[in-house]
């Protein structure tokens, strides 16, 4: 099904103008990232509607998206990794806001060393997307270290569970997945900026 989807898009792209290999080859990775994303999206919106967790998907989601933003983090390079991830983050996840119940020291410490990894580990690049320029690593660094500490703030103040649980939560994976760790054992490369450094070097 993928593969015919795919295939029908591109050959109605190509028919309408001439393109070189390599755009040939950048317009085809895009379609099938566009497809991954859609199907993904599709089947884990389902999920969460079935399980009645769509409105903790739905916060946990937007909150987690915008902490990702300028902290970056791993990317699954398998397709079946990627689906695994994304329904353990986005269905789990959702699904452990609406029972935790956790006290606010447990809060404050869990969020304190969020901010220090967070602000010290952002933002993580990817080998496809190396984030080059000092300045751009210094404004994603600083979002990044801003938006943990608006979380933690709201975290501990927010008295609904889910919302304050979706916060936390939010902070913990983000440290997961900025982690060199994480990277090591996805087997990709931590860093990849530096890589171009040594190379203009």
């Amino acid at each position: 099904m993928k593969d015919y989807v795919i295939s029908k898009t591109l050959n109605y792209i190509y028919a309408h103008k001439e393109y070189t290999d390599l755009e040939k080859d950048t317009i085809g990775y895009g379609i099938s990232n566009l497809y991954l994303q859609l199907t993904k999206t599709i089947v884990i919106t389902s999920i969460a509607i079935i399980l009645k967790i769509f409105i903790p998907y739905l916060i946990f989601t937007i909150l987690y998206n915008i902490i990702r933003m300028p902290s970056f983090g791993v990317h699954a390079k398998k397709s079946w990794h990627c689906w695994v991830s994304s329904i353990i983050i986005f269905n789990v996840t959702p699904y452990l806001t609406t029972i935790l119940n956790l006290n606010t020291d447990i809060k404050i410490i869990v969020t304190l060393i969020s901010i220090l990894y967070i602000t010290y580990y952002s933002p993580a690049d990817t080998e496809k997307r190396p984030i080059i320029s000092p300045k751009r690593r210094m404004i994603y660094k600083c979002l990044s270290c801003i938006l943990s500490i608006t979380y933690s703030f709201l975290c501990i103040y927010i008295k609904d569970q889910v919302v304050s649980n979706a916060l936390l939560l939010s902070l913990l994976l983000q440290c997961i997945i900025i982690s060199p760790f994480t990277y090591k054992l996805f087997g990709q490369p931590y860093n990849n900026y530096k890589e171009y450094l040594r190379e203009e070097g």
